[in-house]
């Protein structure tokens, strides 16, 4: 298994701490990042940001998500990672989004968490992560 940080945290979103406490949040020894008590609910952090991004700010594509996930202020290549994760999911960058479609969402999460990470996770943690996710959409 890797030992990329957001697979030790099982964040694999590297989903930043900002004073909140999430759904299957614990505390962990990473000053900036959320650890998640199992890899299923760190998936689904990042399916209920995507889904707030789209809900609160509008950000119903790929290239939308991203430049908010990974702006480029922050340091990020956010126009490779838009093209990767485009890429690897097969879904066009501009094409608009239903964040509630798990075969939109799934292979879109499962690019950004390569980006992210470099590695993947189980499909039980996928499975897991949805079901979370559709469960505790707020």
């Amino acid at each position: 298994m890797s030992n990329a940080r957001g697979i030790r945290n099982n964040n694999p979103g590297n989903i930043r701490k900002d004073g909140s406490v999430w759904r299957g949040e614990v505390a962990g020894p990473d000053k900036s990042f959320k650890t998640f008590e199992t890899m299923a609910w760190g998936i689904r952090a990042i399916y209920h940001l995507l889904n707030n991004y789209r809900l609160l700010y509008g950000c119903d594509t790929i290239e939308k998500m991203i430049r908010r996930w990974a702006p480029p202020e922050d340091g990020n290549d956010t126009e490779s990672y838009i093209s990767t994760v485009s890429n690897l999911s097969g879904v066009p960058r501009t094409s608009r989004l239903t964040t509630t479609n798990r075969s939109v969402m799934e292979p879109i999460v499962r690019a950004m968490i390569r980006v992210e990470t470099g590695t993947t996770v189980s499909a039980a943690d996928y499975n897991q992560a949805w079901e979370l996710f559709i469960k505790h959409k707020k």
